[in-house]
């Protein structure tokens, strides 16, 4: 009984903070324990771990192809040389193996000759790059509730983009990271006894300064959606600070295992090597929950999605989006009726109203416009929409139709049809200009 007042009290503590009304009670570390739960459930759940163990498997059949593009795209750049000590930097946490590991694999990749491979088999390579860049977007949008709206000519063009410039950017700045801690020029700035302890503490911290930079730009530009950049940052600072921690605790891990290494022999490094890539995608689609959860501080008052909507709050949704979506065009709101704002208004998710605004769209209500990013907007004149309409839309929404679809009694199909009735009675020819009117 204890246990449950404890539990009891720590999530009134949690959740008694409404993270959509920020001002002066504004709390980030409310924020950011809510956040911090959502994402605890979505482990429990265990869709992250399903789609982390994906994207193992599909890296490690993706591997030495997406290595032989890189060491295409780095020898055309002429910074190939960089490749090696960015592998063994970003393998570092498998132990004193790692570096013997990079080379034997930069060897192995150097001897493909993708010359000789002819238009097939680079087809083959560029193919396998594309399938697991490919996995990643549609994890990352999976993640942040988003369907895959890009078009193939649009994903082929960005994947490229991003193997030909992703290589040279992540290797050249591990390879030239590694190459800088044995530079004369900063072994005989850390004898100096001041500027010597900054560069320690420099040194230290550089490591976690790369990962938090390039876990940012990974959630800014792969989901299929505007990521804002606080939002990027604050998902990738703690991912970066987790990855790089438990890279370290990892190598520590990694050298200790005698015992791993006396069984497997030399296949231990392979099943370091997938547990390593494991906790790494891991870590970094929680660092993308986080950022998506930061950036939809609705979401977090709404902790499961699958809840029914009762018919109060469809149609009271439903008349508020309505005026929201009325009110910008004619310029008495100054807030675009984009998805995420109508979502940010309503301090409801996106996922929930999505099922009434399809609704309305379905009934064409309302419509979405062409511009990036779309937003909704009266699909006639607010003078000839009624609000008979607008109820009648949502409250035939994702339902049956009484007496088609189950058994139903004349006596009852006949007290629907009054209530139905009474509901048009009572609202008439009432518009929804003259309910703008009555809020102007």
């Amino acid at each position: 009984m204890r246990a449950a007042t404890i539990k009891a009290k720590i999530t009134d503590y949690v959740w008694s903070y409404n993270p959509c009304e920020p001002g002066p009670q504004r709390s980030h570390w409310h924020h950011f324990l809510q956040i911090m739960a959502l994402v605890a459930r979505d482990l429990k759940g265990g869709m992250l771990g399903l789609r982390t163990m994906s994207l193992v498997y599909t890296t490690l059949l993706a591997f030495i192809p997406l290595l032989a593009v890189s060491m295409w795209v780095l020898k055309s750049l002429g910074v190939h040389e960089q490749l090696e000590p960015g592998l063994a930097s970003l393998l570092a946490p498998l132990g004193e193996q790692s570096a013997d590991f990079s080379s034997r694999v930069v060897e192995f990749v150097e001897n493909m000759k993708i010359g000789l491979l002819g238009l097939l088999g680079l087809s083959a390579l560029i193919y396998a790059a594309i399938t697991l860049m490919r996995k990643i977007e549609s994890a990352f949008n999976q993640t942040w509730r988003l369907k895959n709206s890009r078009g193939w000519v649009q994903r082929v063009s960005i994947y490229l983009g991003l193997l030909v410039i992703g290589p040279a950017l992540v290797f050249s700045a591990l390879g030239i990271t590694a190459s800088l801690a044995n530079h004369s020029l900063l072994t005989a700035i850390s004898e100096l006894p001041l500027l010597g302890s900054l560069v320690e503490i420099f040194g230290k911290f550089l490591p976690y300064m790369l990962v938090t930079g390039a876990f940012t730009i990974i959630y800014l530009t792969v989901p299929d959606t505007r990521v804002k950049f606080s939002s990027a940052f604050y998902g990738g600072l703690l991912a970066g600070v987790v990855w790089q921690s438990t890279g370290i605790l990892f190598a520590v891990f990694a050298g200790g295992s005698t015992s791993y290494t006396a069984i497997y022999s030399g296949f231990a490094i392979i099943i370091l090597l997938m547990v390593w890539v494991y906790m790494s995608w891991l870590i970094l689609l929680i660092g993308a929950s986080i950022s998506y959860y930061h950036q939809h501080p609705e979401r977090l008052k709404w902790r499961k999605l699958d809840d029914h909507l009762g018919a109060r709050i469809r149609e009271h949704l439903a008349l508020q989006l309505m005026l929201n979506i009325a009110r910008w065009p004619d310029q008495q709101s100054n807030i675009q009726s984009s998805i995420e704002n109508l979502a940010r208004q309503q301090q409801m998710p996106v996922e929930i109203l999505l099922r009434i605004l399809n609704a309305l769209e379905g009934d064409d209500l309302v419509r979405r416009s062409g511009d990036d990013p779309r937003y909704y907007v009266m699909a006639r004149s607010v003078s000839r929409i009624r609000l008979f309409d607008i109820l009648s839309s949502v409250r035939g929404a994702e339902g049956t139709d009484p007496g088609k679809d189950f058994y139903c009694d004349k006596s009852v199909l006949n007290l629907l049809k009054d209530i139905e009735s009474s509901y048009e009675s009572v609202l008439g020819e009432l518009t929804l200009a003259e309910l703008l009117a009555q809020n102007s």
